[in-house]
């Protein structure tokens, strides 16, 4: 994600012009068509800056509708900045369980208890300011720029992206979207809603230009869209690839229904987690003392992971393990561990 509008190099490429009536059409259709969701509230409201940065926290890699869940629990149990940042971090892992990517959780933790000590509990003014927050990069750097203070400014995302590389029909890759922006900016920002541009633009391309089967005869950019015009349709983006992995999975577990687990074993998408004995599988050969127990498939972003695990009952177990409680002690532990326990339960 990357959005700064600053600083643009304006020489040597071509300018690309967008309408002027663009971002009208868009807000006419946002206000028409836009989606209730939880953290859109008034500008007005003290709830604001509270609810903006837990959302852009939690919609980092992560679909809406499994946000929405998350965030009415988080601001049913908190209901304030200033409450949210007195928690510790496993209150708030505890919170975040299940909803994956935990790192977003501890830097959330970590940039609302700066906001509230270091800026009094206002978000700072500058973009450069906001990116000193901790897990906070130029997309939500520029977002919470623009939603709380109203700067005309835009969050590029991947769904903003492509209604840009749609309308102009270019592939995504041949726009520098932060020169089209500065270029275009006196076309963009032709009202005083940007903080609704911002939203407008994202919820435009979820909804309408989407990735599959955009919903071209609904569209109200349709009469200046290059893309519906050309017969020769540019594919604005390429294909996330998908990642093959297979992995070992060995358990140490017990007669008490117990399974060891350490943080010292870790996987690329999951650090700093209780974890079973994990290897990447290089060959066949498994030491007879383990037995296996079952393959089974785990998708995780876009790593499509085939796990073949493994059981041994023992009682003693290395140093850095400690038993866990198959039916007990799933606080702070990953889904993907979950899944583990759920398979090892069936030996009992």
């Amino acid at each position: 994600r990357d959005t700064s509008v600053t600083g643009v190099q304006t020489c040597a490429l071509p300018i690309l012009h967008l309408n002027p009536s663009l971002s009208k059409k868009i807000l006419a259709w946002y206000d028409n068509s836009k989606r209730n969701l939880p953290w859109r509230v008034s500008k007005k409201s003290r709830k604001r800056l509270y609810y903006r940065l837990l959302s852009e926290f939690m919609l980092q890699q992560t679909q809406v509708k499994t946000v929405i869940p998350y965030f009415k629990n988080f601001t049913k149990n908190y209901k304030s900045l200033e409450s949210l940042s007195q928690i510790s971090e496993k209150q708030i892992l505890k919170l975040w369980e299940g909803l994956g990517y935990y790192r977003r959780a501890r830097n959330l933790l970590s940039s609302v208890k700066l906001i509230v000590k270091k800026y009094n509990s206002k978000l700072p003014e500058t973009v450069e300011e906001i990116k000193k927050l901790p897990g906070v990069g130029d997309y939500t750097a520029n977002a919470l720029l623009g939603f709380i203070y109203n700067q005309p400014t835009l969050a590029i995302d991947g769904n903003v992206k492509r209604v840009f590389a749609r309308y102009l029909n270019k592939n995504q890759t041949k726009i520098n979207f932060e020169r089209l922006i500065f270029l275009n900016k006196k076309n963009l920002f032709i009202t005083n809603r940007n903080s609704d541009l911002i939203e407008a633009l994202m919820e435009f391309g979820a909804l309408i230009c989407k990735p599959k089967d955009p919903k071209c005869s609904q569209c109200c950019l349709k009469k200046s869209c290059r893309y519906l015009k050309s017969p020769k349709k540019v594919r604005t983006n390429k294909k996330k690839k998908i990642k093959i992995m297979d992995y070992n999975i060995f358990c140490y577990v017990n007669k008490k229904k117990q399974i060891a687990l350490t943080k010292k074993n870790k996987i690329s998408f999951l650090k700093n987690f209780n974890l079973p004995l994990i290897k990447k599988m290089e060959n066949n050969s498994i030491n007879k003392d383990w037995k296996f127990l079952k393959n089974y498939k785990n998708s995780i972003s876009n790593l499509n992971l085939n796990i073949h695990l493994y059981y041994k009952f023992s009682n003693k177990i290395p140093k850095s393990y400690k038993w866990y409680s198959l039916n007990r002690n799933k606080d702070l532990i990953p889904s993907f561990t979950k899944k583990i326990f759920n398979q090892v339960s069936s030996l009992f």
